[in-house]
């Protein structure tokens, strides 16, 4: 498995890096928004990789964080959407927006990815709506750009409630993180991380769930 490149970038195509490894060079397919975040040609690059293995096919996937590379490995555990139609989500949407998307169950949101339809948008929503949170409490180290591919932006840092126990102190500083970062105002977000159940308990995508659920819009 191939789960990361380092190299030089020699050119830039539509929905593809060329990345020179000391002679070899790459053909790595990407989203949207990581081509767009791409340097200039000759400029060093590094990109986190996925290999897509079919009969007939040997594919190089490529994503700037670990975070996006899980949400394309979570898009495509989805019927009907491939690694071409997950890469199409992620470039109209990015990480945040995806699980913005699967938070609120805004399937129009997914949809907005060219090619994609309202039964597979609804089915995104779906099937991983409560799938999301794993992704979502991987926090900043996941969001951290791979090293020597430049800067990404930084999630907004929040603090844990003072009353977290030591042992869920980190768990709750990353849920709060995913939180702020789907558009939740600090205090409510905190607010929820505090009263759920399993505040205490360092399982941060629990936490993320539970709060999801607090702050849901009452019907």
């Amino acid at each position: 498995m191939i789960g990361k490149i380092s190299g030089r970038l020699d050119y830039r195509g539509a929905d593809h890096v060329l990345i020179d490894t000391g002679g070899v060079g790459y053909l790595v397919h990407c989203s949207e928004r990581t081509l767009a975040a791409m340097p200039a040609p000759g400029e060093p690059v590094a990109l986190y990789t996925d290999l897509l293995v079919r009969e007939d096919l040997l594919q190089l996937i490529g994503f700037r964080t670990l975070a996006e590379r899980e949400w394309h490995r979570l898009l495509t555990t989805v019927q009907g959407v491939g690694a071409k139609a997950a890469l199409a989500i992620l470039g109209a949407l990015g990480s945040d927006g995806l699980a913005r998307a699967l938070a609120t169950g805004d399937a129009r949101a997914v949809q907005s990815a060219p090619g994609v339809g309202p039964k597979i948008a609804s089915r995104v929503v779906l099937e991983l709506k409560a799938k999301a949170p794993a992704v979502m409490a991987m926090g900043e180290a996941g969001m951290a750009p791979v090293a020597g591919g430049g800067e990404a932006p930084r999630p907004r840092a929040v603090a844990a409630p003072a009353n977290a126990a030591p042992g869920g102190a980190q768990a709750q500083a990353d849920a709060l993180s995913a939180l702020t970062n789907l558009g939740y105002a600090p205090g409510d977000a905190a607010a929820a991380i505090a009263g759920v159940e399993v505040a205490d308990t360092g399982d941060t995508a629990a936490m993320i769930r539970a709060a999801l659920r607090a702050l849901a819009p009452r019907g």
